[in-house]
């Protein structure tokens, strides 16, 4: 079982959640991203590199380095609530596929345990690192955040042409997909774009839901605790109004479509 040597970085363990997935679940936060989202509530997560941040005036150390079995022990703490629950694990990040070897072999060793399986991801990673994962995945939470590539990439850092194979190619895998955007004043907020992401998400094979996540400012003082400029800091979260307007405008896709995840 030498996968269960394999080595990952990480920068956070969240136990207890009821988002990102069904059920109680717990969360491992990878570090590193090859996205730049100018709203990420997690800043901390983009570099792969250890870093000194900031919280509550407080410095701390981001990121360390663990094996998989290193893992195993703490989340299996929690099998009752996963078992009386439905829930499982999920990996979130930073983006998951960014460290395919580990992500891969923690997934294998959370099957071995019988435990459902979820990651949060963009997708945006090469094809043989998807389908090295596919065989130990239950559920895959995919952010869709904009059709045009040009607009996905002013917003992101990159374009979005192999995320939107990549959804193809995953729907068509069999394993559970559902679609997530983050709604973002001035980048996705229009009822031409949400509908055009509903639209490409229902014609995905197998997809039944698309959830719709309001921005948020949640992570804005990471980013002083980072010495970092939050490029966003003059845009208000989306209204209560405006979320269920776009709520209907995605509901024409035929999809369930949901607010928050």
């Amino acid at each position: 079982m030498d996968y269960l040597n394999t080595s990952g970085r990480i920068f956070n363990i969240q136990r207890f959640s009821i988002h990102d997935g069904p059920g109680i679940r717990t969360i491992v936060f990878f570090k590193g991203c090859y996205m730049r989202c100018a709203w990420c509530c997690n800043p901390e997560s983009q570099s792969y590199e250890i870093e000194e941040m900031f919280e509550a005036g407080v410095k701390k150390i981001v990121g360390k380095d663990v094996l998989v079995k290193d893992l195993i022990p703490e989340i299996l703490l929690d099998v009752p609530y996963y078992r009386r629950s439905g829930g499982g694990v999920t990996l979130s990040g930073g983006e998951v596929l960014a460290q395919p070897e580990f992500a891969r072999d923690l997934l294998r060793a959370l099957k071995a345990e019988g435990l459902h399986t979820a990651i949060e991801t963009t997708l945006n990673a090469p094809q043989e690192h998807i389908e090295e994962i596919l065989p130990y995945l239950d559920l895959c939470l995919m952010d869709i955040k904009h059709i045009n590539s040009n607009k996905h990439k002013e917003f992101t850092t990159a374009p979005n042409e192999r995320i939107l194979e990549n959804a193809k190619k995953v729907a068509n895998s069999g394993v559970e997909l559902i679609i997530r955007t983050p709604v973002i004043p001035t980048f996705n907020d229009t009822a031409e774009e949400i509908k055009a992401i509903s639209k490409f998400a229902s014609s995905l094979p197998g997809v039944k839901e698309h959830h719709l996540l309001p921005y948020h400012r949640l992570g804005f003082d990471k980013y002083s605790g980072l010495g970092r400029k939050y490029s966003l800091e003059d845009i208000e979260p989306p209204t209560k109004e405006k979320m269920e307007y776009l709520k209907s405008v995605a509901e024409e896709s035929g999809l369930k479509i949901q607010i928050g995840g």
